[in-house]
């Protein structure tokens, strides 16, 4: 009756880490032997577009909110159905931890007239009068009450952390005003000639 979150919780992170890389193809083109400079140039107005800030707050008022105002809508069911399981792992654990108490105590005080309202599959713990498996499950599904809220909140803290690292990466998009340089040298520790890469950021 215990339901494992690690799986779960692993394949969440794998989705959400996935994201953090942007891939960025640059071409290069060459007349004859000689490569050719791209300058790009990165303005304020570039890195302050976009506020890790406000992405971080909205998603940590809402689940999403930081994920739609990064324009990644894809992850929305992957918040929505993390935060979901985790909720629904906690209602049906808090249900069954409501029945397996209330046999155990009605078995433990020897309430007779609650023996017919014990939950049906718990009846046959009763006739055997078997109090340390219903206290067991009792509180097995206690601590599981305990995992799951623990794992609805580490989920939503890893909701506000996606949409933040999303914010700041959204800094760092190629655009024309990029300053990076491609120039021809020669390494001197390696002893061979290469193409070397200047990335400028500021005046």
């Amino acid at each position: 009756m215990r339901i494992s979150f690690s799986v779960f919780f692993a394949f969440y992170m794998l989705l959400s880490v996935t994201s953090f890389a942007q891939e960025t193809a640059i071409d290069v083109s060459k007349k004859d032997s000689t490569p050719v400079e791209k300058k790009f140039k990165i303005t304020k107005d570039t890195i302050n577009k976009h506020s890790p800030r406000t992405a971080a707050i909205r998603s940590a008022i809402l689940p999403g909110l930081g994920q739609i105002y990064n324009k990644k809508y894809w992850k929305l069911p992957i918040v929505y159905g993390a935060l979901g399981t985790c909720a629904g792992v906690f209602v049906y654990n808090l249900q069954w931890y409501k029945r397996t108490r209330f046999a155990y105590t009605t078995l433990a005080t020897n309430n007779t007239a609650d023996f017919s309202k014990v939950h049906p599959k718990l009846q046959f713990l009763i006739n055997r009068n078997d109090q340390s498996t219903l206290q067991y499950l009792r509180n097995q599904y206690r601590r599981d009450i305990d995992y799951s809220v623990l794992f609805f909140v580490l989920l939503w803290g890893l909701n506000v952390v996606d949409a933040t690292v999303d914010a700041h990466l959204k800094s760092f998009d190629v655009s024309p005003d990029l300053s990076l340089q491609f120039k021809p040298g020669r390494s001197e520790l390696a002893g061979t000639n290469g193409l070397s890469v200047v990335l400028k950021i500021g005046k």
